[in-house]
């Protein structure tokens, strides 16, 4: 599997330098990061929030710890902020699928109106000279616990480099979330589509999973590698921390070089081993679960003219279950490897303002069906009103893998294979 990687690995980083040696890059915060750093939303992020630009990426593996003006409480051994960095994240959607549904059993297929599809109160920002965190509190499910995720990274310098561990939980973003820089979907939260699975083959491989353990981080403003020790449960849950050994591995590495005023990233993921999960809905129970998966992912950010221009690519696979196995991958219950390409592109035609979008997937669910292809092409774009107001139109198109549909979209009654989402995020 790893002399695969290597290949794929070196195909990604040889095209991806080659093409963007021949053809700059503007860039919104968590609003409580901007006020401890006193920076503007856009000082950390390329075109939009999520994506991270190079400055975004060197606070984040700074562990959130970087001030601007804001006043810091200091004595010995003391250096704490001197307010409480606060904000509120909110995502109102509207989706709708060319499905049809069952009389009295709606779904996205008669037009949903998701109010919140996220509702968060994030804190953040620094602990101490070199310690910081981050929060997150969901607030639109009230049946589920309050925290969301958790991150405290611990990150010191050596010359340009910085090096620590980070301890975190999360309810579903993946073990990916202790650390990651790029904007490719190699964790959940990270990246520049709303529709996730088909801009990102991490996502479309299901890696987006509770987890909880500590991430092991190294950091160059050439290069990042993480090494965590996880399992998939969250600390929010009794059952998960009764069995939140963290006994399973995540390798990632990544190259982030700039070639002129291009901004590159070409990395590799690594899932394996195993783990106990426990299970929440049947308290006393565990089941214990592989997790294995790869990826390799490339990205480039610049600009064509003067405008922006984002370019994301990524193969992701995760190994089938055999029939009766007894111990089933956590990334896919089906018996042939579940895969997928992607390549996204994002172009801001206004700067700053408004942006054009563009995926391609190339998938496979590993069913058993004859033909388990699931492919999918987006088009959409975004309009920011404010750094911290956005509107994103996205429209996905799936092609039918077969004469069973695979992957469809919801539909009680006939499953859709195209969706609409109209989506308002706002930070503040």
């Amino acid at each position: 599997m790893f002399s695969r990687i290597t290949r794929i690995f070196y195909l990604c980083s040889t095209s991806f330098f080659m093409a963007t040696a021949i053809v700059s890059t503007p860039s919104q915060a968590t609003p409580a990061f901007a006020r401890q750093t006193d920076k503007a939303c856009n000082a950390c992020h390329f075109q939009h929030y999520p994506a991270l630009n190079d400055y975004g990426q060197e606070f984040k593996a700074g562990g959130f710890t970087a001030m601007g003006k804001q006043g810091t409480l200091k004595g010995k051994d003391l250096s704490l902020p001197n307010v409480l960095n606060a904000s509120l994240f909110l995502k109102l959607r509207y989706q709708n699928t060319n499905g049809t549904d069952a009389p009295n059993t709606p779904t996205a297929a008669s037009g949903e109106w998701q109010f919140p599809d996220e509702f968060a109160l994030l804190f953040g920002g620094r602990i101490t000279e070199n310690i910081g965190y981050m929060l997150e509190g969901q607030l639109a499910n009230g049946a589920a616990p309050f925290l969301a995720g958790f991150k405290m990274p611990f990150m010191f310098k050596a010359g340009d480099m910085k090096f620590g561990v980070v301890p975190y939980t999360t309810d579903a973003l993946g073990t990916s979330y202790g650390f990651e820089l790029l904007n490719t979907g190699a964790v959940r939260n990270i990246r520049v589509m709303e529709h996730r699975n088909e801009s990102s083959a991490q996502q479309y491989i299901n890696t987006a999973t509770p987890a909880m353990g500590a991430a092991f981080v190294l950091w160059d403003p050439k290069f990042f590698i993480n090494v965590s020790k996880w399992s998939p449960n969250h600390a929010a849950v009794a059952e998960g921390r009764a069995n939140g050994n963290p006994s399973s591995t995540y390798f990632r590495a990544a190259l982030t070089p700039s070639v002129g005023d291009w901004a590159l990233g070409v990395g590799v993921q690594s899932w394996s081993g195993s783990s106990k999960q426990g299970n929440a809905l049947a308290p006393g129970t565990v089941v214990t679960v592989a997790t294995k998966a790869w990826a390799v992912d490339a990205q480039a950010q610049g600009a064509v003219g003067n405008l922006p221009l984002g370019i994301y690519l990524t193969h992701a696979e995760a190994a089938g279950t055999p029939v009766g196995a007894a111990v089933a991958n956590l990334f896919n219950a089906n018996p042939n490897a579940r895969k997928a390409t992607t390549i996204a592109a994002e172009l801001g035609v206004i700067p700053h303002k408004a942006t054009l979008m563009f995926a391609y997937r190339s998938g496979n669910t590993g069913s058993a069906a004859a033909n388990s292809s699931d492919n999918a092409t987006t088009i959409g774009g975004t309009y920011q009103y404010a750094q911290n107001v956005q509107l994103q139109l996205l429209h996905s198109k799936r092609s039918r893998g077969g004469a069973v549909p695979v992957g469809r979209y919801a539909g009680s009654l006939t499953p859709g294979d195209s969706l609409t989402t109209l989506m308002l995020s706002v930070g503040f």
